[in-house]
């Protein structure tokens, strides 16, 4: 009641209110400091170098994890991955045929229907003359391997082994070759099955290249531009360029293949007749499809007359074929090489011996065939990416379709 009295009195002009003091303010206690270490700390106490190595460390995990899970759906798929690649090789050798068939007025679709059966139609010739060479010089390529043989086996037992006639026992050849025949029925009809299957694969494999090859000349860069919707749109212009540029490398590496293969093939040719050698022209075209791998491609393929003419012709023309083959490759190396396929692609030979081994251990014979014309694409392809590229070019280089970029 007495402070209510106050209160009364102060507002009716009694008496004023007394001052009221302000309440003292709360003192907090202090917070401690807590040390903090940032991540420039952590930088700074790493050396340099171990940064530098553990930023590609990672880096260079990541890119082989998706190179080895490529490589592994690349694997898991090869009947279908294999076909398309070779139709993609093809399509960079046959699209100029396809493409100056459409300068001259032809509708695109018949000028890829010709190209294609003009390309089937050169394949399959170069196979009957091979064929026909082999059969019309079985016999004597089987009389002259029986004499070459006896010859060995003679120059075997003059020499200092000391090898007997009894060694070799002819007359058990046939009797042990039928036994050999009836004991193993259960494993060669296993063979044949397997056989079989892979001719079966083969045809399948033979169809959708062929298809590939068709689509692609007629329309290879719709087949791209569809492709290059999965690229972000900020992105799109600079890969298409890179891989404009990479197809022309491509190109440029399957026509200089090409010629270097004829070259050799001419030469063995050349060398096996002059020699005297059966079935020069079926050596011959070994030469050429083994010089579709480089460097090694040929050398190797090359033994095939070497053994042809050890066992038909003897040791000194084989000597003779041995050098005619050197010669060849020494052309090869110091010609062709430089001047062709140095001007389409530039790869290192140690690239290109490192790249065909690694295709091998992978994939084989068709790994080792592949992949040096993969390797002329991405390194093209980077190296656009990078910015260590020639002058704009893409606007005159074209694509399997025969259409102008743009």
């Amino acid at each position: 009641m007495g402070r209510m009295n106050r209160v009364v009195d102060a507002v009716f002009g009694r008496r004023p209110l007394p001052a009221v003091e302000p309440a003292p303010p709360v003192v907090e206690p202090a917070q401690a400091e807590v040390a903090t270490t940032t991540t420039a700390d952590f930088d700074r106490a790493v050396p340099r170098g171990l940064q530098v190595a553990a930023s590609w460390a990672w880096r260079l995990i990541v890119v082989g994890a998706l190179v080895y899970f490529l490589s592994r759906v690349a694997g898991y798929l090869s009947e279908v991955v294999i076909p398309v690649a070779i139709a993609i090789l093809l399509t960079a050798l046959l699209a100029p045929v396809a493409r100056r068939l459409r300068r001259w007025g032809v509708p695109g679709g018949l000028a890829t229907a010709i190209t294609v059966l003009g390309g089937i139609a050169v394949i399959a010739g170069g196979l009957t003359l091979i064929v026909n060479s082999i059969v019309n010089q079985a016999s004597e390529l089987s009389t002259q391997v029986v004499a070459g043989f006896n010859s060995v086996v003679a120059y075997l037992e003059r020499s200092p082994l000391g090898l007997s006639s009894d060694f070799f026992q002819y007359d058990q050849l046939v009797t042990r070759l039928q036994s050999f025949l009836s004991d193993s029925q259960g494993a060669i009809a296993t063979y044949a099955a397997e056989i079989g299957a892979q001719v079966g694969h083969f045809l399948a494999g033979l169809a959708i290249a062929l298809f590939s090859l068709i689509f692609f000349l007629h329309d290879g860069r719709g087949i791209w531009t569809f492709l290059l919707r999965f690229f972000p749109a900020q992105t799109r212009d600079r890969v298409d360029q890179a891989s404009v540029r990479g197809w022309h490398a491509l190109s440029h590496y399957v026509r200089a293949t090409v010629i270097v293969a004829l070259v050799d093939g001419i030469g063995i040719l050349i060398g096996a007749l002059a020699l005297g050698l059966p079935v020069a022209p079926a050596l011959a075209a070994l030469v050429f499809l083994g010089a579709f791998i480089p460097i090694i491609g040929a050398f190797v393929s090359g033994f095939a007359a070497v053994a042809v003419a050890l066992v038909a012709v003897g040791w000194v023309k084989a000597l003779i074929m041995l050098g005619i083959i050197i010669a060849v490759m020494q052309v090869e190396g110091h010609i062709l090489q430089p001047f062709i396929l140095g001007r389409a692609v530039k790869l290192h030979p140690l690239a290109v011996v490192l790249a065909i081994a690694a295709g091998l251990v992978v994939a084989g014979i068709v790994g080792a065939l592949l992949v040096v014309p993969m390797l002329a694409f991405v390194k093209t392809f980077v190296e656009y990416l990078n910015g260590t590229h020639e002058p704009q070019l893409a606007r005159a280089l074209r694509w399997p379709a025969g259409q102008r970029r743009g």
